[in-house]
């Protein structure tokens, strides 16, 4: 069965009954035509098939390349993340060391200013203990005085 087309695309039988001009049986006769090479073409499958087989490994091949490619990537960007965590380590070791250094600088410096100041301290602990034995002779003194004063005050038993 053919089927003929009008200019609007509906076929003839769709329309009421009556006679089509020569330009819509022209146009039928294009449509027809065109599908029958549309048929002709869609019936090169073995054709079809292999540009799709091509087209697949084409894209298999982009598929892999790919792969590749962020496999490399991803390898450089684990090595620079590693260098900047070796890097970030490092100067977190350099400020420690900075602090660990200003740290035993001060206790030098300090150890260095009682070395300087023990001549001092001897000195001074000396003068304690002189005047602790001063302060245990001038008690020595006192009582001594007290007795001579207890003595000088008390009359002489001798006159009575």
């Amino acid at each position: 069965m053919f089927l003929r087309y009008d200019s609007s695309g509906e076929t003839v039988t769709d329309k009421p009954l009556g006679r089509t001009s020569s330009y819509t049986r022209r146009e039928a006769r294009l449509a027809a035509l065109n599908k029958t090479e549309q048929d002709s073409a869609s019936k090169d499958y073995k054709k079809m098939y292999e540009d799709a087989l091509h087209e697949n490994e084409r894209l298999k091949t982009r598929l892999h390349d790919s792969k590749q490619e962020l496999g490399k990537l991803r390898t450089q960007l684990e090595k620079v993340t590693q260098k900047q965590d070796r890097i970030s380590e490092r100067s977190t070791a350099l400020e420690s060391e900075k602090r660990e250094k200003q740290v035993l600088e001060k206790r030098v410096s300090d150890m260095e200013e009682e070395i300087k100041a023990l001549p001092a301290l001897t000195q001074v602990q000396t003068l304690r203990k002189l005047n602790q034995c001063l302060l245990a002779e001038n008690r020595a003194m006192l009582r001594a005085l007290a007795r001579l004063s207890e003595t000088a005050a008390m009359p002489e038993t001798e006159d009575l």
